[in-house]
């Protein structure tokens, strides 16, 4: 149901995504609510599902991360713990067999790209790009092939390469930064 690119250039970090909205049956709509976006410091792409988006965009809020805290504890810790509070508040997490369900997101933060996964565990690629969706190794390579061009224009690239050969991926295309 999506494409989200992410690349981290000179410190910032730059995400995008395109504005599919895709059911199970393969019904398509183009929606206007973007799908990457700024909340405080950080710049957050998602898939998975539209609420889960809404919840991350208006009601998440992340919590303050000391200058000088370990980036990734903090990730793994009191970021993903607030996630999680505000996943179920919002009636977006699931519990299956005891295990508790989010989604899959891209995190840009103080110049670092952060994966999150449905079972919340949080990765971070040694490439300075990353994707997430169903247009992932569409975007990749054409991350990986774009290297020197400039990020709007490399992310642009790479999801156009996944709308022109995915099912699932649709202009128009959203670029945001970190603040």
């Amino acid at each position: 149901m999506t494409a989200i690119a992410g690349i981290v250039h000179k410190g910032t970090v730059y995400i995008g995504g395109d504005s599919a909205g895709v059911d199970s049956g393969l019904s398509l709509v183009v929606r206007a609510d973007a799908k990457v976006f700024v909340n405080g410091p950080m710049v957050l792409g998602f898939t998975s599902s539209f609420r889960m988006g809404q919840l991350l965009r208006y009601a998440f809020t992340p919590p303050p991360c000391p200058k000088r805290a370990d980036v990734h504890r903090y990730m793994v810790t009191d970021f993903i713990d607030a996630v999680r509070k505000t996943l179920k508040k919002g009636g977006y997490a699931k519990i299956e067999n005891k295990v508790e369900e989010g989604g899959t997101f891209l995190v840009g933060f103080r110049g670092r790209l952060f994966e999150i996964n449905g079972d919340f565990q949080v990765g971070e690629g040694v490439d300075p790009y990353g994707a997430v969706g169903i247009g992932r190794d569409l975007v990749l390579g054409a991350l990986f092939a774009s290297e020197g061009r400039a990020p709007e224009e490399r992310i642009h690239t790479a999801l156009a390469a996944a709308e022109r050969f995915g099912a699932a991926v649709r202009a128009p295309f959203t670029v945001v930064k970190e603040p």
